[in-house]
């Protein structure tokens, strides 16, 4: 096949095109040069000129022609000028699933022409055509009476065999069109199998740390970010039991419900468990097990299904609220107006407005929606 591999620089796409490579496909590397790399260098160590330079190298081994292009209009439009707005009215934005969605599997699209037949990432997730039975339960009374249904399914989204690095978290919101051009050639594999790959052929960047920051951001940090478009402001931390002023804050829109770190308070450990926009009040609670850190149902809304056949009205399923090993079995109800109640079996910490709930029927994603 005729495949686009869109490479970064680390060990994970690497590996993926010599695997490719291996396998006999006519490949073109690409480089997207993304948004913040010109824009807030002053900020931290600019990374993509080192970036580059191993893909240059790793590309040069297989012998893959290699092309740059400039996506810096893409990511603002379509994923930091969300990231902000979402920060601003409070909310905890999830810009990884948009640069996937919007830019990765959207305008990158877009930039290349049709001849293509397949995109490949370095993701750690896998891209099935199968159909796939998935047990529907409505709940009467104090029954629940169970039925299976077959849902004629083109391409489906499986979780990838290594549960911590698994990724299909920030693939939930992909579209049938999208998938059925996706390729994850690491999508089987563990992050060890990757890195033994990696040395068995040698390639430059074998030893080369795995990236932790934002999609767009590099090594600049979120802080920083935040810092640069919405400044600081002044505000209160609260004790939320008591109302209590127990200390200062420089802007709501640096912190996240759930957190512990960063807060800068003695008398700990402090959770932030709410937040006052208008008053840039930050709430907390005090002790080392506050129920208000704890929920066990929220409401969603802006469902996106993979397969958008599938109609659920009350499933039992299991989700993720953010990207890790961590699930949890839930009860989704859908309402008529598309918004949904989920149902968790257990207490999870730190459940956010703005993170999106990512639904699993097994190891098969089905899609996602956004916490409200």
């Amino acid at each position: 096949m005729k495949i686009a591999m869109l490479i970064s620089g680390g060990v994970d796409s690497s590996v993926a095109l010599q695997l490719l490579k291996e396998q006999g496909h006519d490949l073109t590397a690409y480089y997207l040069k993304i948004w913040l790399e010109d824009e807030l260098t002053y900020l931290g160590e600019c990374p993509w000129e080192e970036d580059l330079s191993f893909c240059e190298v790793v590309c040069k081994k297989l012998n893959v022609p290699l092309k740059v292009i400039s996506m810096q209009k893409e990511y603002w439009d379509n994923v930091v000028e969300y990231t902000i707005s979402e920060a601003k009215k409070g909310r905890t934005p999830n810009p990884d699933i948009f640069c996937n969605l919007r830019v990765k599997f959207g305008a990158f699209f877009k930039a290349i022409d049709d001849s293509f037949d397949k995109v490949a990432t370095g993701h750690y997730a896998q891209v099935q055509e199968t159909e796939h039975r998935i047990q529907n339960t409505e709940k009467k009374g104090q029954k629940a009476s169970v039925s299976c249904v077959l849902c004629p399914v083109s391409y489906v989204l499986r979780r990838a065999p290594d549960p911590i690095k698994d990724q299909t978290y920030f693939l939930a919101h992909l579209d049938q069109t999208q998938l059925s051009r996706a390729m994850f050639p690491i999508g089987h594999l563990k992050k060890e199998e990757v890195r033994k790959l990696a040395k068995k052929y040698d390639l430059a960047n074998k030893d080369r740390k795995d990236s932790q920051g934002i999609c767009f951001l590099g090594k600049i940090s979120f802080p920083e970010f935040l810092k640069h478009h919405l400044g600081e402001e002044k505000g209160e931390f609260r004790d939320k039991e008591t109302g209590e002023v127990v200390g200062e804050h420089s802007g709501y829109w640096f912190y996240t419900i759930g957190q512990r770190q960063g807060l800068g308070l003695s008398g700990g450990p402090w959770f932030v468990v709410d937040k006052d926009v208008e008053k840039n009040i930050v709430y907390l609670a005090n002790g080392r097990d506050p129920k208000e850190v704890y929920k066990t149902e929220f409401e969603v809304e802006k469902i996106h299904w993979i397969n958008p056949q599938l109609r659920i009205t009350n499933y039992e399923l299991r989700v993720k609220i953010r990207h890790g090993a961590a699930m949890y079995s839930c009860v989704l109800n859908v309402k008529k107006d598309g918004t949904g109640h989920v149902k968790l079996d257990e207490k999870v910490h730190g459940v956010a407005s703005g993170q999106f709930a990512v639904f699993y029927d097994d190891d098969i994603c089905l899609g996602c929606a956004k916490i409200t």
